[in-house]
């Protein structure tokens, strides 16, 4: 039995009698139900995603980014055809960007690192809140609590807010800090990814991670974290597709090699450690189970009741919702999952529902905010606490041979370079960000000739030297679970954006995204970490490179890649 009393539910004696007079209430059809968090990719206004609701009675929802209004209308929708209140949940890893398409990037987790200011992760997980909140979002997938060892590891890049437990404690308790302090609704956070990314350089969605950590070296760092947050009411922790191998045969010393699973997986990661030995009480949700850290560890149709038997409370997204709801089902009635267990996920469940408030706002009619709190989404101080964060974050991490400052008084000719990463696909690089690079340089007074790349033929040297003054290079390379990290890829070979111009021209190279780029162009010797690929962030980059505004931001040893030619 589940002490819904105490940390971090703190329910009252009427909250608790919801909880169980609602699971009591329950058939056993609606209690696998709840076990579910289902993602809508396609079109919110489709009536069938009513009828998904209706027929597996889900627990929680996530949806494909899309405007505010569209949103909004969508959870409304949802939530009117549920029995028992949805959690309704989103990833804001910036801010309210990543609730909705005209949210507001306030800071990524390296760009509040970068900053150095406690105020900035404070104002991202307080505009997360306010702008969710508004949407009717009442779970958030952040922050996220990985720290980043490997500098090789792009997916946790710039999610991950430091490359040391103190950094990661010190920025997440802020985030968390505003997240709680927004005033539009109450928000429950979910800390990921358990036991913890950033020691390898590969990406769960492709493979079984990998936490290599020996328990005193983990329990003093991942471990730390973890407790921090526990010890200061976490509410809800995303369990990762991550094994901890030393830990685990400690944990069990009976475990052979095949049978060590991903933390989503393995008991002795989610009971002995995260609940016996932290004292987590919270509710505990997998991370997504198509990725193939999960996916490759057993058939699906014995992972997806393994989850919740393994100590999982909550199971992210269907493949197909029939067979994954009979798959549940039937490990249930075969008695993978007791009793006991289903019981424990259930109070779970209801009791982060109950912890902020969706029972009582069901009865009053209030679990969506009243529609003019969409206003709230990119209003004028979330752009000024955004304006704030990227002056303080963009870093100037080298310039050896002084070439800064540029100006279009001292170098009115610039050749622009634009790198970008994966095309199609889920967090892709869609090139737009071009298009506010060469308008924000041309507002400053550059001539800018584009390079349109993908040839091979510099011309001649010395008439290249003769049109340009300088070279900018902006790279804003992203991608998502196509491989498992990210490097600069050029768009031909010994294409002529390669940087053989840096030895003739001055030449900056600028990142609108990942830190770890001079792996791949150590030769320019001017290198600048924005952190953001906004119109906000590009303007202020060339406002610092032009000397209009000082370089603020920091940077900790990943960004030398362990390369020699980095650092002179």
């Amino acid at each position: 039995m589940v002490d819904l009393k105490a940390k971090p539910f703190y329910l009252n004696e009427e909250d608790v009698k919801w909880v169980k007079d609602t699971i009591s209430e329950m058939t056993i059809e609606e209690k696998i139900g709840q076990l579910f968090i289902t993602r809508i990719h396609g079109d919110l206004d489709d009536p069938n995603n009513q009828e998904i609701i209706k027929k597996y009675h889900v627990g929680g929802i996530r949806y494909a980014s899309k405007s505010s209004e569209e949103i909004y209308n969508f959870i409304k929708d949802m939530q009117s055809a549920s029995k028992i209140p949805l959690l309704a949940a989103a990833n804001c890893d910036n801010g309210g960007d990543g609730a909705c398409t005209d949210g507001t990037f306030i800071a990524s987790g390296a760009m509040c690192e970068a900053s150095e200011s406690e105020e900035v992760a404070y104002n991202a997980g307080l505009v997360s809140g306010r702008e969710e909140a508004a949407l009717g979002v009442n779970w958030n997938f952040d922050p996220c609590v990985d720290i980043l060892y490997n500098w090789r590891n792009t997916i946790v890049n710039t999610r991950a807010y430091g490359n040391t437990p103190e950094k990661v404690i010190k920025y997440t308790s802020a985030y968390l800090e505003g997240l709680k302090d927004n005033e539009v609704g109450e928000v429950a956070a979910c800390v990921k990814h358990f036991p913890g990314d950033g020691v390898e350089e590969r990406d769960q969605h492709l493979v079984l991670g990998i936490n290599d950590f020996e328990p005193k070296k983990w329990d003093n760092t991942f471990g730390k974290v973890y407790k921090h947050h526990i010890d200061n009411g976490l509410m809800s922790i995303m369990a990762g597709h991550i094994a901890m191998p030393e830990y685990q045969k400690q944990l069990n010393p009976e475990l052979t090699e095949q049978e060590i699973m991903p933390a989503t997986l393995a008991p002795e990661l989610l009971n002995d450690l995260l609940r016996d030995k932290l004292g987590f009480n919270g509710l505990i949700v997998t991370d997504a189970s198509h990725m193939l850290g999960m996916t490759a560890a057993m058939p699906r149709k014995d992972y997806v009741p393994g989850a919740i038997a393994a100590g999982c409370d909550m199971f992210l997204f269907f493949n197909d919702k029939e067979e994954d709801f009979q798959f549940m089902l039937d490990g249930y009635k075969n008695g993978v999952i007791t009793d006991q267990r289903l019981n424990e996920a259930l109070e779970r469940i209801l009791g982060l529902k109950a912890a902020v408030n969706l029972h009582k706002k069901a009865e009053k009619n209030e679990l969506m905010p009243a529609e003019d709190k969409l206003d709230i989404i990119g209003q004028d101080e979330h752009h000024q606490m955004a304006a704030e964060a990227a002056d303080k974050a963009i870093t100037l991490v080298k310039d050896s041979l002084g070439q800064l400052p540029i100006t279009p008084e001292t170098h009115p000719r610039i050749k622009l370079y634009y790198l970008y990463g994966e095309l199609g696909g889920i967090y892709n690089s869609d090139t737009s960000s071009r298009d506010r690079i060469i308008t924000e340089l041309e507002k400053a007074g550059f001539e800018v000739d584009l390079n349109e790349g993908e040839s091979r033929d510099k011309g001649k040297i010395m008439e290249y030297r003769d049109k340009y003054d300088a070279a900018f290079v902006f790279a804003d390379v992203r991608g998502y679970a196509q491989q498992n990290n990210y490097r600069i890829k050029w768009k031909s070979p010994m294409d002529n954006e390669v940087p053989w111009y840096a030895a003739e021209i001055p030449t900056v190279f600028v990142s609108l995204n990942y830190t770890n780029h001079y792996l791949d162009v150590p030769m320019i010797k001017t290198f600048i970490n924005a952190h953001g690929n906004t119109s906000e962030v590009i303007r202020q980059t060339i406002e610092k490179i032009m000397g209009k505004s000082e370089f603020k931001g920091s940077y900790n040893e990943n960004v030398w890649c362990d390369t020699w030619e980095a650092r002179r």
